[in-house]
């Protein structure tokens, strides 16, 4: 199968479509990550259907100091990667073809979530995301699109703007990929040293020991719900020798208001040591958020959270993040 370079919307309109059309979103610099998504893609849009891949460095995305200028632009190899992941089209328009007429006057605003986290620390940043996706999402015209959950705040968003704009397209996470050291995969990795990915490294460690920790606590609300930790009940069960669950469930009546709390020390302290190394991680943010706005959670949140991660290491700035589920919603999945 031959991938097809296209440049402009009008050729992409002119093209047939027999089944559904799957979009897998880019800025270039293609790796496994978007490879993994360019295959998903191809399995949900089945062999009638039709994958096409976007290759757009949206400026918009960009603060006053940020890498525009140097970031990756591969586009031969990204094409190379596409088609034996699967795609039949890469969409990679010019910046006029994208923006007609210079900057848009009118664009996407990403309100209260879009201020939090990523967006405190880049201000400006989904305004232009959101704006970029809505155009794409015009240009290319799919029935699917594709994001990976790496950028965690960034999907959400889109989830909020399709929901919120009555967008007619169904929006599929994609979950992270990880390289075999566990570093998620990102076009920014490149920028690394050998002794800069060393402390880079602590990123996915910090979101793991929060993530053990995170396990070991929803066992204790499990034991909690199989032994009550009532006085009686404990006392009934040191009767019949029982003794050691009767004092399980006591400790898990003291720890269970601080899951939360718990998760986010765990993760501190591999980050605080990082902090120590030579090149130091620079963290940005640690948070332990709820997916729907990206608010910090309470101890006593139940439901899907997101462990989120921002640091840098020199010059190059990485985000990473985890899904967890708290209380009872975990304990029926």
């Amino acid at each position: 199968m031959t991938t097809a370079l296209l440049r402009t919307a009008d050729e992409l309109h002119a093209r047939t479509r027999t089944g559904r059309r799957a979009v897998v979103m880019t800025m270039g610099a293609l790796h496994e990550g978007h490879a993994t998504l360019i295959r998903t893609a191809r399995e949900i849009a089945g062999p009638d259907g039709e994958v096409v891949v976007t290759v757009f460095v949206n400026p918009l995305q960009f603060g006053a100091g940020e890498d525009l200028d140097r970031y990756p632009r591969t586009l031969d190899a990204d094409l190379k990667i596409a088609g034996q992941s699967g795609a039949d089209a890469v969409f990679a328009p010019a910046v006029d073809e994208v923006y007609p007429g210079g900057e848009p006057q009118v664009r996407i605003t990403a309100g209260p979530m879009g201020a939090r986290l990523e967006g405190a620390s880049r201000p400006g940043h989904f305004d232009g995301m959101l704006t970029v996706v809505a155009k794409l999402l015009h240009l290319t015209r799919p029935d699917i699109a594709l994001y990976g959950q790496k950028d965690a705040q960034q999907l959400a968003l889109i989830r909020r703007m399709v929901r919120d704009l009555n967008f007619g397209v169904e929006i599929v996470g994609v979950p992270t990929v990880r390289e075999e050291d566990g570093l998620a995969l990102s076009s920014r990795n490149r920028y690394l040293s050998p002794e800069q990915r060393r402390t880079a490294l602590s990123l996915s460690r910090a979101l793991f020991a929060g993530s053990d920790r995170h396990a070991a606590q929803e066992a204790l609300r499990a034991r909690a719900r199989e032994v009550p930790a009532t006085h009686a009940r404990a006392e009934a069960l040191s009767a019949i020798g029982e003794s050691r669950a009767a004092a399980d469930a006591h400790a898990v009546a003291k720890a269970l208001p601080g899951a939360p709390t718990a998760v986010r020390a765990a993760a501190r302290l591999i980050l605080d040591d990082a902090a120590r190394l030579s090149p130091p991680l620079e963290l940005d943010y640690l948070a332990l958020v709820d997916p729907s706005d990206f608010t910090e959670i309470e101890d006593d949140f139940d439901g899907e959270a997101v462990l989120a991660v921002a640091a840098r290491v020199g010059t190059t700035r990485l985000i990473d993040n985890i899904p967890l589920v708290f209380g009872t919603l975990g304990a029926a999945s």
